[in-house]
């Protein structure tokens, strides 16, 4: 396989997952807080908005059509 055709399978399958989820939001760990003898854990919460998952649909679909029409 080629790697566009990789790619745009990766895109349009992302773009899936983001469309029929509403968006997907996900954590990550920031800075351990110390406040004298409290040790915090602090989590960041980041939002894919389904808008990104539409754009990497299409432009999966895209990358997918242009690459057959050269081959």
């Amino acid at each position: 396989m080629r790697p566009k055709t990789i790619i745009a399978g990766i895109l349009i399958v992302v773009g899936i997952v983001v469309l029929a989820y509403s968006g997907i939001t996900y954590k990550t760990r920031g800075k351990p807080v110390d406040i004298g003898p409290l040790h915090v854990e602090t989590t960041k919460s980041h939002f894919i908005p389904p808008v990104v998952g539409a754009v990497a649909l299409v432009g999966g679909i895209m990358l997918l059509v242009l690459d057959t029409r050269k081959a």
